[in-house]
Parts: C-alpha cells; sequence; structure tokens
C-alpha cells in the first residue's frame, strides 16, 4: 500500500527506494531515533523547496528541540 503524501515535497515511494540505501545505518550503540528518517527527509525538502525557515514548519513536520540542534550541526 502506497504512503499518503502530505505534501507535494514529500518523497514518493519509489524516490525513497533510491535514497534510504544512501544514508549511514543508524548506530547500534547510540540513542534510538526518535523520529522515522524518511519524515526527516521529507521535512528538510519542505524546507528546501518552500524556502520555509525550521520554526515555520508546518506542526505535523515539527519534532522539537532535537532536530532544531541537529539541523545547525
Amino acid at each position: 500500500m502506497d504512503r499518503v503524501r502530505r505534501t507535494p515535497s514529500d518523497l514518493t515511494d519509489a524516490a525513497w527506494e533510491i535514497i534510504e540505501p544512501m544514508l549511514p545505518s543508524p548506530q547500534w550503540m547510540g540513542r534510538p531515533e526518535r523520529h522515522a528518517r524518511r519524515a526527516v527527509i521529507d521535512a528538510i525538502l519542505y524546507v528546501v523547496r518552500t524556502g520555509c525557515a525550521w520554526r515555520y514548519l508546518p506542526v505535523d513536520f515539527r519534532c522539537g528541540r532535537p532536530c532544531t540542534r541537529t539541523s545547525h550541526r
């Protein structure tokens, strides 16, 4: 079953299949990921395509302070 796209900038399933293997694998000793990798990539693409500042992201993209700290690295 295909995933419902929330915004036009969301990745299609075909695009995600290409991008997912390029992402680094999660560290086995680190803390668990809070947010799905696909959701993070969708949020990044939303900002890149719309020019939106992180604090103006729609509520369903917001991931709180950890997301903000990570974006400044």
